[in-house]
């Protein structure tokens, strides 16, 4: 079998082939003796139908002659000192398994010494947008993810990355930052897939006792009351915030934020909402942290 190949079996049939790199140069030797544009789903494993959904639309949009590239990197620069880094779930076969299934061609699967070498110094600063909800929560959250995205971005070189609108505050900073830094990329961002009861498919679900797990879905449940009272005229943002945190709060959940958002800048709208709006929440069941999102133009 040639070097960089891995063949899975998944219910005792052989799947497709695999192109496996597990250092830079590995990919960049694969990258640069392919031919296509390349689009690109960067994740942290733990692989669920959600991510399926991203590598599903990278395979529509890189067409039959293009690549699909998918990453698999736990990036420890993005973890707090008191968060899940070393507990975070990595099914490693797994995944590529699903990864061959959807249709992806290459994974670029790293080690963190790999991805941050001795002496390791720069990073990157997301700005005003990284300070604010999830930012003034994950101090240094985002610097991780612009790092490591700004990375990955300069190593696989694709013509397009594809995001989920799940980390709505992630996709914004990351549009940002390819804009700002003028890194040739288009990002595109995915509609959120969806349990049946409307919660986010997130790899973090799998923490949920069965009780969590059905008391969570009262985050989309909050988000659809907002969105209704939203369309049929409610512009109070006072009362908007109050009915998002009762609905979460009467099914258990520790509320973080439950708030309405211009869409393009994460500016709270302090009185009057207005257009475009997202309504943005996060909360935790346990110790394990959820959060959602729905846009409204």
């Amino acid at each position: 079998m040639p070097h960089g190949f891995v063949s899975l079996k998944t219910d005792s049939q052989e799947i497709n082939r695999m192109n496996i790199c597990k250092t830079i140069s590995e990919f960049r030797q694969y990258r640069h003796s392919a031919a296509g544009k390349v689009i690109f789903v960067p994740t942290m494993g733990a692989l669920h139908e959600g991510h399926g959904s991203l590598v599903r639309m990278a395979r529509r949009l890189a067409g039959p002659d293009g690549i699909v590239a998918a990453s698999i990197f736990v990036n420890p620069t993005q973890f707090g000192p008191h968060e899940d880094f070393h507990k975070y779930p990595r099914p490693f076969e797994q995944d590529l398994a699903n990864l061959t299934a959807w249709g992806a061609d290459v994974v670029f699967s790293p080690s963190p010494e790999e991805m941050y070498g001795p002496g390791n110094a720069i990073s990157i600063d997301p700005g005003e947008l990284g300070t604010v909800l999830d930012g003034a929560i994950r101090p240094g959250h985002f610097r991780g993810v612009c790092t490591v995205v700004a990375k990955l971005l300069g190593i696989v070189e694709p013509a397009a990355m594809i995001l989920g609108q799940k980390d709505f505050q992630q996709q914004l900073i990351l549009k940002h930052m390819v804009r700002d830094l003028n890194i040739p990329v288009e990002i595109i961002t995915a509609p959120t897939l969806r349990e049946p009861d409307g919660l986010a498919m997130s790899s973090r679900n799998r923490y949920l006792s069965p009780d969590q797990r059905s008391r969570a879905a009262s985050i989309y449940q909050a988000l659809s009351w907002a969105t209704d009272q939203y369309k049929s005229g409610m512009r109070d943002a006072a009362a908007l915030v109050a009915g998002m945190s009762e609905h979460l709060r009467q099914a258990g959940l520790e509320v973080q934020y439950a708030l309405p958002c211009h869409a393009e800048t994460l500016e709270v709208y302090p009185k009057a909402v207005g257009a475009p709006c997202v309504f943005l929440i996060a909360a935790k069941l346990g110790t394990t942290r959820l959060i959602d999102n729905v846009v409204n133009s």
